[in-house]
C-alpha cells in the first residue's frame, strides 16, 4: 500500500472527484475577485502534487513559511464548505439538518409560526426515518418556542410536546446504553481478545447479563434492535460462540432487508452487518449460506439505488473482496482463487487513504493461504514477511502469531532447513512476548522443531500422530479458533496421504455439504 500522507489538507485535496474540485473552484471564484489568489495557488499546487511537500510549496513563492499554517486551514474550512453546499439532495440526514437550520434562520427574525411550520414538517419526516435524535432535537425546539410566546398554534399543544419528548428521550436512551454496551464489548475485545478460559467466559458473560437484562427486546423500534443485535453479536465473538455469532448477524441484516430504506439511510451499518454475517458463516464452514449472502451483498451494492461515496465504496471493497477470498479458502478452490489476488491489490492503490494497515495485512494473509493451498510457497512466504516485518500491527497479534506459524510450514514445504531453526526460535519468542502461546501453538513448534530429528521412515507416523492430537485440540473451546486461521489438519493429512492440500480440502467441503 502507497504511503499514507498524514497531512489533512492533502488528503482531503486528493479525495475529491472532479466534480468536487469544479464546484469548489466556482464556489471560491465568488469568494474573491481573483482567481489568482493565494488560497486557490495553493489548491492548485497540492492538487498537481504526487505527495506533499513542503518544501514545493514555499519554493513555488505562494506564501511564506508563517503564512502558510493559517492558509491551510482556511483553504481545508472552504473546501468544506463547498462540499457542504453541494450534498446530494436525497441524503435525509441533510435534509433535516438544513430544515432545522432554516426553522433557526425564522425563529431568530421572529417568525415564530413558519419557524414551527417548518419544524412540524421536519420532525414527521425524521420520525419517518428512524432519526429519533433529531426529532428529539426539534421536539426541544419546539417546547422553547411554545414556552416563550403565544403562538396559539394547537390547543393542548404542551401535552402533546411532552409527551413525545418523554417517549424519543425513552427510545433514545435505550439505543445510547445499548450502543455504549456495543462499544465497550468491541472495547474488551481489542483489549484482551477472545476469551481464553472459563474464568474469562464467566466475566463477559455476566458483565453482558447485567446491562442487557432491563431491556425488553419487543418493544423496539428500527435503531434499538439494531443495537440490541449489535450488543449480543460482540458478546458471542468474545465467548466464541459462532452459531449465535451467525444468529444475530443475520437477525441483524434481516433487519435491513425487511425495512429498505434504512439500508440506504445506514449504508455502513448494513455492509458491516453482512460481513459479520458472512464471517460467522465461514467460522461455521456453512458453504451453500455464505454463497447465497454474498451473492446478495455484492447485488445489493451493484443496485444503482445504493449509495455511493467514498467511504461506502471502501467498505464495500474490503468486506466484498475480503469475503470473496473467504470463499475459495473455504472451498478449498485455491488456484480458483488466485485471479482475486491482482484485482484486490489493484484497489488496494485506489482506497489507500481509506483503509488501515491491518486491513491490508489480513488482505495479505488471505493471499499467502490461497498461495499456501496452491503449493506457491514462495508467494505465500513474500506476503507473509510483509506481515511479520510490519511494526505497527499491535492490535492484530493473533494475525501476526499465525502469519508466523504458516510462515514456518512454508519454509518447511521449500526445503529450508537452515532457515527454519532459526524461525522457530523467533516465533518461539514472539510468542512468549505476546502472551499468546496455546496448546496449538506449542504443538506447531515442537512439532517442527522435532521434524529433522526423526527417521524418514518415521515422519509419516508422527503426522498421523500430530493429526490426531490436534483433532483432540479443535474439539476445545479456546483452542479452536487457531484452526480458522491455520488448517493445519488438512496440512497433515496432505502429508500422510501425500496428496494436494487442496484437494483434502475440497472433498471435506462436498462433505460438509450444509
Amino acid at each position: 500500500m502507497a504511503n499514507h500522507q498524514k497531512d489533512f489538507l492533502f488528503v482531503l485535496i486528493k479525495s475529491l472527484s472532479k466534480s468536487e474540485k469544479r464546484q469548489f473552484k466556482i464556489f471560491a471564484s465568488r469568494l474573491e475577485t481573483s482567481s489568482n489568489t493565494k488560497f486557490i495557488e495553493l489548491f492548485n499546487v497540492l492538487d498537481k502534487s504526487e505527495v506533499y511537500e513542503e518544501k514545493l510549496i514555499l519554493k513555488s513563492g505562494i506564501i511564506k513559511k508563517v503564512q502558510l499554517s493559517n492558509l491551510k486551514s482556511y483553504l481545508y474550512k472552504q473546501i468544506l464548505v463547498s462540499i457542504r453546499l453541494n450534498i446530494p439532495s436525497q441524503n435525509i440526514r441533510y435534509q433535516l439538518r438544513e430544515q432545522i437550520d432554516f426553522a433557526a434562520i425564522l425563529y431568530n427574525k421572529g417568525l415564530y409560526k413558519q419557524s414551527l411550520k417548518i419544524l412540524d414538517k421536519t420532525k414527521i419526516l425524521a420520525l419517518e426515518n428512524d432519526e429519533k435524535l433529531m426529532a428529539y432535537e426539534i421536539v426541544e425546539f419546539e417546547k422553547l418556542i411554545e414556552s416563550q410566546y403565544i403562538t396559539r398554534s394547537i390547543q393542548g399543544r404542551a401535552d402533546e410536546l411532552v409527551i413525545q419528548a418523554k417517549e424519543l428521550n425513552y427510545r433514545n436512551t435505550i439505543s445510547s446504553k445499548l450502543s455504549n454496551l456495543s462499544l465497550q464489548l468491541y472495547g474488551i475485545m481489542l483489549k484482551t481478545g477472545y476469551v481464553k478460559s472459563d474464568e474469562e467466559y464467566t466475566y463477559i458473560d455476566d458483565y453482558f447479563n447485567k446491562h442487557i437484562s432491563r431491556f425488553d427486546e419487543k418493544k423496539f423500534g428500527f435503531r434499538e434492535k439494531y443495537w440490541f443485535y449489535n450488543a449480543n453479536l460482540w458478546r458471542s465473538f468474545l465467548v466464541q460462540d459462532f452459531l449465535s455469532c451467525y444468529k444475530y448477524a443475520l437477525k441483524w441484516v434481516t433487519l435491513f432487508y425487511d425495512n429498505p430504506s434504512m439500508i440506504h439511510l445506514n449504508p455502513v451499518f448494513f455492509l458491516k452487518g453482512n460481513h459479520y454475517l458472512l464471517e460467522s458463516l465461514y467460522m461455521l464452514k456453512y458453504k451453500s449460506k455464505f454463497k447465497k449472502y454474498l451473492l446478495l451483498l455484492e447485488d445489493t451494492i451493484k443496485d444503482s439505488h445504493f449509495p455511493v461515496n467514498d467511504n461506502i465504496a471502501s467498505l464495500s471493497f474490503l468486506y466484498l473482496y475480503n469475503n470473496k477470498l473467504n470463499y475459495h479458502i473455504l472451498e478449498g478452490t485455491f488456484a480458483e482463487g488466485e485471479y482475486l489476488i491482482p484485482e484486490v491489490l489493484g484497489k488496494l492503490k485506489i482506497h489507500t487513504d481509506h483503509l488501515d494497515e491491518h486491513h491490508e495485512m489480513l488482505f495479505y494473509y488471505k493471499f499467502a493461504s490461497i498461495y499456501f493451498g496452491n503449493e506457491k510457497y514462495t508467494d505465500c512466504i513474500f506476503y507473509l514477511e510483509k506481515i511479520i516485518n510490519n511494526k505497527n500491527l499491535s492490535m492484530r497479534e493473533d494475525l501476526m502469531c499465525f502469519a508466523r506459524l504458516l510462515c514456518l510450514i512454508a519454509h518447511y514445504e521449500l526445503g529450508k532447513d537452515y532457515y527454519l531453526e532459526n524461525q522457530l526460535k523467533n516465533t518461539y519468542k514472539f510468542l512468549i512476548k505476546m502472551n499468546d502461546l496455546h496448546e496449538v501453538q506449542k504443538e506447531i513448534i515442537k512439532f517442527l522443531k522435532n521434524l529433522n530429528s526423526i527417521y524418514p521412515t518415521d515422519i509419516k507416523k508422527e503426522f498421523v500422530k500430530m493429526r490426531t492430537r490436534f483433532i483432540e485440540l479443535e474439539k476445545n473451546t479456546y483452542e479452536k479458533r487457531a484452526f480458522l486461521y491455520l488448517d493445519i489438519i488438512s496440512w497433515l493429512e496432505s502429508k500422510i496421504e501425500n496428496r494436494k492440500i487442496s484437494d483434502i480440502i475440497k472433498e471435506k467441503a462436498k462433505l460438509n455439504n450444509r
